[in-house]
């Protein structure tokens, strides 16, 4: 019943020209049939040369199609019928990749607009460039517009994005790694590249976000230094300098800039028991989320040096210094072992833990 009812949908996808060589194939089948032997051969080379037309014809459609709406938009949306029909049924000559998410509202994911980003971001690069063609296009499945494709092709968690090849069926590797490799433009340009042979520069829209920063952060300072231009002595200042220098080695030794290549999630929430992990547990990848919690316990044990250090040099009361260099090594003990517990869940096989494991 299901099989009668695929092939009914694809009758009903035919143009009237292929449903009359469709016909045609019919009548001759017959003919072959009730004719004798010379005649089923002849019957058998004119029915193998009618159905490679009617499959060209039919891929010709099919590409023509995505043509049409890839000239409306660059990332093409589908349903269940529509993947069916353009992604997984034959014939096909190009390749397509899925981007396989959850994009409603009340699915709250919040990855999932992200990596939406970088695909719009990708796709419009493949569509505006000289190199653009008919072997590649880009497509995208919604929960809510094609949970049936998602359970067929047992899929339980979003974004997705996989490569669907010209023959045969998807491989381990069409298959993006977002965990590892997160989802920059960059990153899934460079695995199409791979999967597919096609090259894409990615092309991003100018973003002035930066330059008006650092238009505010220079017009700030020569406000400051203005207003102060008969006192300059801050400049000379120590501790100040120090603070900034410390705020640059907590951001690149957290992994700030990782993150900015890659662009990995902020966090990853499990989608059968809603778990949120803030820990990548790979060695290989992290999340934004892990490297505000590593810059925070830098700054702890940072901290806790700092006191032990003001505890042993200053020349206060005793008392007072003893409670400072108690705080401060407690900060010291703590923290370091909430840190080396973070790098024994990511370094499986690692022997050594210190108070928390």
């Amino acid at each position: 019943m299901a099989s009668g009812s695929r092939v009914l949908r694809r009758l009903l996808h035919l143009s009237a020209g292929n449903c009359l060589l469709l016909l045609l194939l019919l009548l001759l089948f017959l003919c072959g049939q009730l004719g004798g032997g010379q005649k089923k051969k002849e019957v058998s080379v004119i029915f193998f040369s009618i159905a490679v037309l009617l499959s060209k014809n039919l891929l010709a459609e099919k590409v023509e199609q995505l043509m049409e709406w890839s000239s409306r938009r660059s990332v093409i949306r589908m349903n269940g019928d529509k993947f069916r029909r353009f992604v997984k049924a034959p014939p096909r000559n190009y390749s397509v990749i899925v981007m396989f998410t959850a994009l409603q509202p009340q699915r709250q994911c919040s990855v999932c607009r992200q990596a939406n980003e970088e695909y719009q971001v990708l796709a419009n690069s493949w569509r505006y460039s000289s190199a653009f063609s008919n072997k590649l296009f880009f497509t995208i499945v919604d929960y809510d517009e094609g949970a049936d494709v998602f359970q067929q092709l047992n899929m339980n968690s979003a974004p997705t994005f996989m490569h669907f090849p010209p023959k045969g069926k998807p491989k381990r590797a069409d298959t993006f790694d977002l965990q590892r490799i997160g989802f920059a433009a960059e990153q899934l340009a460079k695995w199409i590249a791979d999967r597919t042979d096609v090259h894409i520069r990615v092309f991003r829209p100018p973003n002035y976000s930066g330059t008006i920063a650092l238009a505010l952060l220079v017009s700030l300072v020569g406000g400051l230094l203005y207003l102060r231009r008969n006192n300059l002595e801050f400049i000379y200042n120590k501790t100040g300098w120090a603070m900034a220098a410390l705020c640059v080695v907590f951001a690149m030794t957290s992994g700030q800039m990782w993150n900015h290549i890659r662009g990995p999630p902020y966090a990853h929430k499990n989608p059968q028991n809603g778990q949120v992990s803030y820990i990548h547990g790979s060695s290989q990848a992290q999340f934004v989320a892990e490297s505000h919690i590593i810059l925070l316990l830098n700054a702890a044990i940072t901290m806790g040096m700092v006191l032990l250090n003001e505890a042993a040099t200053s020349k206060g009361d005793v008392g007072k210094r003893r409670i400072i260099c108690l705080v401060g090594l407690g900060l010291v003990v703590f923290f370091f072992s909430f840190l080396l517990s973070i790098f024994r869940s990511k370094y499986h096989g690692y022997p050594y833990s210190f108070l928390i494991k």
